[in-house]
């Protein structure tokens, strides 16, 4: 509340300026402040709301707890406690009571557990195996990061070797805010290589300085007529990044980022139009990057002052459909349709592609299963 009106001596905040800026939009904290600071700052916000300072019984409108980053997952194996070193003590994490580190099957036989590292193990559908012997199921954990367990992440070093921009993206895009998720350094290199993606996209591969445009970059201006690909996916990421920026969903705002950078590499041309509004909506997550393409794509300003690029929904609409083609279940043909095409007309386009005939032939089509816009199964026999 002091920060509303820090000079004024005769009172805790002015009143006027108490109901103008309070209460907080929004608190993001972790759980570790529900009591130390959480719980205080309203238990004292309800005191001075019976005192008539304030004109609102809670001083927050919203909060999130934001969930905690472990630090890498540790890979254990089990080992039967009754084998020698020269014998196979290795079991499956599958056959181990855990609570009781001892088998299953044989609960008088005790087992241990044995770090093994990153490199020996393999993710096998839900589980991690070892590497050569597939059939040995890992232990795989993440504990809370501390100095006493080693396992630490220092921020400094992966900005020396990655960037601020690579660690800022990375943390919003480890999954959604509220769940508790487990570093990985080796997934900050994948994010660091998206972004040299979104810079090549831009800036020229040859040119040692980075100053100069890519060769595909288009002064043009984008029209419905020549642009309806281009427009429509400019604008369904333009509208996902806006929805999920808003309600805090980072993680999904920047995979919808990722696949407007996978179609525009398709593009023919890459109008810049399409590619100020991409570095707009991608600045609140790698602000440096954001900057210096912002300025090669011809500002002097920065853009921290420019608005904030709308998404149109009559360009987001779809007229055309891919329809995927099968005979007795098996893909023969991928046929583009109008939107919302009866049957008949999918039939008809359908045998008229060489892949269909080829099996249809001189069969006898008995079954036709149908689900617009999306799929048709010709049964033949």
């Amino acid at each position: 509340l002091r920060f509303l009106d820090p000079s004024n001596a005769g009172a805790p905040v002015d009143p006027a300026l108490e109901k103008y800026w309070m209460p907080v939009d929004l608190y993001v904290g972790g759980v570790e402040h529900a009591v130390l600071h959480l719980l205080y700052a309203r238990f004292w916000h309800k005191v001075l709301y019976d005192c008539g300072v304030v004109s609102t019984k809670e001083p927050f409108q919203r909060l999130v707890n934001q969930g905690m980053i472990l630090g890498e997952i540790e890979y254990g194996v089990y080992h039967r406690v009754d084998v020698g070193d020269d014998g196979d003590s290795v079991v499956s994490s599958a056959m181990v009571d855990v609570g009781g580190n001892v088998l299953k099957e044989r609960r008088e036989v005790g087992v241990r557990l044995e770090a093994v590292s990153s490199e020996a193990v393999v993710k096998d559908g839900e589980h991690f195996v070892l590497r050569e012997r597939p059939e040995i199921r890992v232990v795989a954990r993440a504990h809370k990061m501390s100095k006493s367990r080693g396992n630490v992440v220092n921020p400094d070093h992966v900005v020396e070797i990655y960037g601020a921009d690579a660690l800022r993206c990375y943390l919003m895009f480890m999954g959604p805010l509220e769940q508790v998720k487990p570093w990985s350094t080796t997934a900050v290199s994948g994010m660091a290589r998206f972004l040299s993606r979104v810079w090549r996209l831009v800036v020229a591969d040859d040119d040692g300085d980075g100053e100069k445009l890519h060769a595909l970059v288009s002064g043009e201006r984008m029209e419905v007529v020549k642009n309806k690909e281009e427009l429509r996916a400019l604008h369904v990421m333009l509208k996902k990044v806006t929805e999920d920026t808003e309600s805090l969903r980072f993680n999904t705002a920047i995979a919808a980022v990722m696949e407007f950078v996978n179609a525009a590499y398709k593009w023919e041309k890459r109008p810049v139009e399409a590619l100020e509004a991409m570095v707009l909506v991608l600045s609140p997550y790698a602000p440096h990057l954001c900057e210096e393409l912002w300025r090669r794509l011809g500002h002097a300003d920065t853009l921290a002052y420019e608005p904030w690029p709308n998404a149109k929904d009559e360009l987001m609409t779809v007229d055309e459909k891919l329809v995927v083609v099968q005979v007795n279940g098996k893909v023969r043909a991928k046929i583009t349709m109008p939107l919302d095409s009866e049957q008949d007309a999918v039939v008809q386009r359908a045998m008229a592609e060489v892949g269909v005939q080829r099996f249809v032939g001189e069969k006898t089509v008995f079954k036709q299963i149908f689900v617009p816009n999306r799929l048709l199964n010709l049964v033949v026999k």
